[in-house]
């Protein structure tokens, strides 16, 4: 399964966005809403759980200064990653695109698809007011 946000223009430094994205605490401020727990697990890693939806712990698996961020799910059960892609618009301006990549069977993917999609797009959206 392959769902990526529009790209969002953020009012930061294309450097300044991936250490933002990289800290992965800052999650915690582009989460939805409806969130129903956010733990920290350790620097790289936390846990967070949406209304109805079991608990994903996500861990920082990859970056390349300054323009990918890369989390995993720290978990076989649903294999996943959700990378930040930015690039520099300006001196004090990036854009970021979020990508969701995940293998699912074809009815847990039907299942997860949209509230992945409005996951995705909040995070993102949530992203143009850092």
């Amino acid at each position: 399964m392959h769902i990526e946000s529009e790209k969002k223009t953020v009012a930061k430094s294309q450097k300044e966005t991936y250490e933002f994205l990289k800290n992965v605490e800052n999650f915690e401020k582009l989460m939805p809403e409806g969130i129903e727990k956010f733990e920290m697990l350790s620097e790289e890693s936390f846990l967070f759980q949406l209304k109805g939806m079991p608990a994903i712990k996500l861990k920082l698996d990859k970056t390349e200064p300054h323009h990918l961020v890369v989390l995993a799910a720290a978990s076989d059960k649903l294999p996943f990653t959700l990378r930040g892609e930015i690039e520099a618009i300006a001196e004090s301006q990036s854009e970021v695109q979020l990508i969701f990549e995940g293998e699912f069977n074809s009815m847990m993917a039907m299942m997860i698809k949209n509230p992945i999609k409005k996951f995705i797009t909040t995070l993102s959206e949530n992203l143009t007011s850092i």
